[in-house]
């Protein structure tokens, strides 16, 4: 009998608690569930990495992928956000001077009310540098590496603690609005793999002498997990906002890597960082604007300080329209449950 009230309190006590935390939340985000949405994007997706001497950031070579950006169109339907785009072609005076690369970009995207996971697989082949010591040989201001190939596969996740007055949505997917200007404490964090591999030192001689004495190396693989705790803030002015998202916490790498000598194991307890920012304008019907989100894992061996970075660009614009029909459903209604006992 005791159980019995015990539970009957519970009950009583939870609806009104409930009910008044989505009060509470519906004065600070709005969302719309009578709307499907569509939007045209321009996006782009980056992989790079940077070497560095660990006693000194001054000499310090940045690898980038010459990768193009791309277009297409992305739609908010039955509940689920989807978006489509294809790469627009290099031209040829960005071929000359950076080189090609050839990029496999696979990437998902989950984010609720409260946290979002990003699930990743990156397949970079063909890099540039910048020439820190040109000569009558190598006179260009790029020198390009066509021989570099970088796997990194991974998950990222992000999680805010202030469920009745900040949605992630409203900032990066436009699935909800934020009516107010709010704010919440993160926890982001990571589970990372990367490999990297070229047919020579990555820091050649000929355009890094200082470098190539603190190392040779060539092969490089590292795994890494780690939890960053943060702050992120919505500043919103009628229909326009601004948002920011920083974590930055410890993370722990287990190394491997190779030269010419053979192959060395290495442990590190390093950094990792993960911001997002966006602006945009997000009214009723209308919306849109740009933003950026920046995964960077950052760790030392031998006399080198290695950082890896993943980047998304993405501009969009788009329109609310009213669901009629089979538009009012959701994903979980399609799912057909005959069968199911």
């Amino acid at each position: 009998m005791l159980r019995v009230l015990a539970f009957l309190g519970v009950g009583l006590f939870w609806q009104p608690a409930a009910a008044q935390e989505d009060s509470l939340r519906s004065q600070y985000v709005e969302r719309f569930p009578d709307k499907f949405f569509i939007w045209p994007l321009l996006k782009k997706r980056e992989l790079n990495f940077a070497i560095s001497n660990r006693y000194d950031d001054n000499q310090r070579l940045n690898y980038k992928p010459n990768n193009s950006y791309s277009a297409g169109v992305g739609f908010y339907l039955f509940e689920v956000a989807v978006e489509l785009s294809l790469a627009i072609p290099l031209n040829e005076k960005s071929r000359s001077t950076y080189g090609a690369s050839d990029v496999r970009d696979l990437q998902t995207n989950f984010l609720s009310k409260y946290w979002g996971v990003d699930l990743y697989n990156q397949n970079y082949s063909g890099f540039y540098v910048p020439n820190r010591n040109p000569t009558p040989s190598q006179p260009d201001p790029f020198i390009k590496r066509s021989d570099i190939k970088v796997v990194n596969t991974g998950g990222s996740f992000i999680y805010a603690f202030n469920r009745k007055k900040y949605s992630l949505r409203a900032a990066f997917n436009y699935s909800e609005r934020q009516r107010k200007s709010a704010g919440s404490f993160i926890m982001a964090g990571t589970i990372n793999s990367a490999r990297l591999q070229a047919d020579s030192s990555m820091v050649a001689q000929i355009y890094s002498p200082d470098l190539y004495s603190v190392s040779s190396f060539r092969k490089l693989q590292y795994a890494a997990v780690a939890l960053a705790p943060g702050y992120a803030y919505s500043l919103v002015h009628q229909s326009f906002f601004l948002n920011a998202a920083v974590s930055y916490g410890p993370a722990h790498y287990w190394i491997q890597y190779s030269a010419q000598d053979g192959t060395d194991y290495d442990m590190s307890i390093n950094t990792y960082a993960d911001i997002r920012f966006s602006i945009g304008y997000n009214s009723d019907r209308f919306f849109g604007g740009l933003s950026y989100i920046s995964q960077a894992r950052d760790f030392r061996f031998e006399n080198i300080q290695f950082t890896n970075n993943s980047s998304w660009l993405k501009l969009l614009v788009g329109y609310r329209f009213h669901e009629k029909g089979v538009l009012k459903k959701r994903a979980v209604d399609l799912v057909p449950t005959g069968g199911l006992r």
